[in-house]
């Protein structure tokens, strides 16, 4: 399970105390963080919050159901629309002050928090060698800039601070464009650095490695189509190509079993973990498991040990028929992708359509290890960013640098051949995105993809059944910051939604 299966879970609240840090000892801050050990206690406490958006603080934010929800593959289910109100609006881009992303606003401030606390720690440091202190600092920046990634990603808009706040904790609020140019030169320093590993030891798995934020560059300049920058991230692309650490899996549906995890195609992951959780209802933000396979999991199945599955699940997140006729015939994908559950009994809820992602399903084995609350610890990581997706970024860039299409046709056709489908004679930026649709069901990419490609106001409209009836316009491409921050910072700005 890697690095945050044995990390230190501090608590938040969604006031501002959760800015307040209170040490084990109750020693005074500048006496306690002057150690190595107690310096890590705090990397360790920065790391945390990536645990967090799938539940807790008031909403359940898985971040790949976030972003699924206003794509084109899935329904939001659920029993009816009131349930989890926040993602109907939110497909349905209606969302407003009061229906909208709360919690992970919380979470990904109180992540930014805490990497300035490791960032401000480490000078205190007496006996921390100046390879680790090199190290922490690289961290605790890229892993702030992986925050304010999903801030920026979500709201655009967004107050920034790189130290933090005091008095009034009020920060200034930076337009989408100026926070983007911040989090890229941030980006570009600790790259610059060389300080950390292309890959952790499997021991570390879930730190931050050169290879994560080489991707995380390139979705965020891809996202922002930054043409003046496609050239770097291209570069990014290929260092982890022709890093003999990193490579496609053979089999496509052994990503996502738990002996996939940390397989040379994964370059970063969030860890959960079903041993010796502390996570339960009333301990929503301590170290365990996720929920994210119960609320993709239909409810009140007959027991069927040939799924390897008796628990029940909550129905969110049904996807699409057309979803699963998208594939061509012999894709492996759709099968490791679909959970095709049509013939199988169970209790039909809101947009049923037979089919659930597979990919995260909740399975006996993945929480058999659990104790209390078991449909809260799941141990499935979340796959953030893998290999296949650098590939078919190396691709999409270079076709956008007018490099050699020969080299981007083969790094796809890679992806196709391991789905066990034929190549293409020839590519362009379409089929790229058409394959990433492929390859990414269900792992949060495609909306932004729409998005960032313009395909988002000809694709996100109204459908045949009545469950979206509005269409998405660019001014969704930022989504409502909520009505309690407007509340406590006058100077801050709603989104136009």
């Amino acid at each position: 399970m890697g690095l945050l299966a044995t990390s230190v879970m501090l608590t938040t609240a969604c006031s501002d105390s959760f800015l307040e840090v209170e040490n084990p000892s109750g020693e005074p801050l500048e006496e306690y963080y002057t150690t190595d050990a107690h310096i890590q206690e705090a990397l360790y406490a920065a790391y945390d919050p990536t645990h967090w958006p799938d539940w807790g603080l008031g909403q359940y934010n898985a971040l790949n159901i976030d972003a699924e929800v206003m794509g084109d593959n899935f329904w939001v289910g659920g029993a009816n629309k009131g349930d989890m109100a926040t993602w109907h609006k939110l497909f349905n881009f209606e969302a407003n002050e009061n229906e909208t992303f709360s919690s992970l606003w919380t979470v990904d401030y109180s992540g930014i928090k805490r990497c300035n606390d490791v960032l401000k720690y480490i000078p205190w440091g007496t006996d921390v060698t100046p390879e680790n202190a090199k190290s922490y600092e690289m961290q605790a920046r890229a892993l702030r800039v992986y925050y304010y990634n999903n801030l920026w990603h979500y709201f655009g808009n967004i107050p920034f601070y790189l130290t933090n706040l005091e008095g009034n904790y009020i920060a200034p609020q930076l337009p989408a464009d100026e926070v983007y140019a911040e989090l890229i030169r941030e980006l570009e320093e600790v790259i610059a650095s060389n300080v950390l590993p292309m890959r952790w030891d499997n021991t570390y798995a879930g730190k931050v490695s050169q290879a994560m934020i080489y991707m995380m560059y390139a979705e965020m300049v891809m996202y922002q189509n930054d043409q003046s920058r496609y050239a770097k991230a291209l570069e990014y692309m290929n260092k982890i190509i022709s890093d003999s650490q990193y490579d496609l899996v053979d089999d496509y549906a052994s990503i996502w079993e738990t002996s996939g995890e940390w397989s040379k195609e994964s370059i970063w992951e969030i860890n959960y973990t079903d041993n010796g959780n502390e996570r339960g209802w009333g301990s929503p933000l301590a170290i365990g498991g996720t929920v994210l396979p119960t609320l993709i999991s239909p409810p009140n199945m007959k027991p069927f040990p040939e799924h390897g599955l008796t628990q029940d699940g909550w129905g969110f997140l049904p996807m699409k028929q057309e979803t699963y006729d998208m594939f061509e015939a012999g894709d492996t994908r759709r099968d490791a992708t679909a959970w095709d559950l049509r013939d199988v009994p169970y209790e039909p809820r809101y947009q049923n359509t037979g089919l659930w992602l597979k990919k995260y399903r909740a399975q006996d084995a993945n929480n058999a290890n659990a104790v209390g609350d078991k449909n809260l610890n799941f141990n499935n990581n979340l796959r953030v960013y893998r290999y296949a997706e650098t590939l078919l970024n190396a691709a999409e860039l270079i076709l956008k640098t007018g490099g050699n299409a020969t080299t981007a046709l083969d790094y796809v056709n890679k992806v196709r051949e391991r789905a066990g489908i034929g190549k293409l004679s020839t590519v362009n930026e379409d089929l790229i995105i058409q394959e990433r649709n492929y390859e990414f069901v269900g792992e949060g990419k495609r909306y932004f993809d729409l998005v960032r490609t313009g395909k988002a106001a000809t694709v996100l409209v109204p459908d045949a059944y009545g469950y979206r009836t509005n269409s998405w316009t660019p001014n969704k491409k930022y989504i409502p910051i909520d009505q309690a921050e407007l509340d406590s910072d006058p100077a801050l700005k709603q989104n136009d939604y």
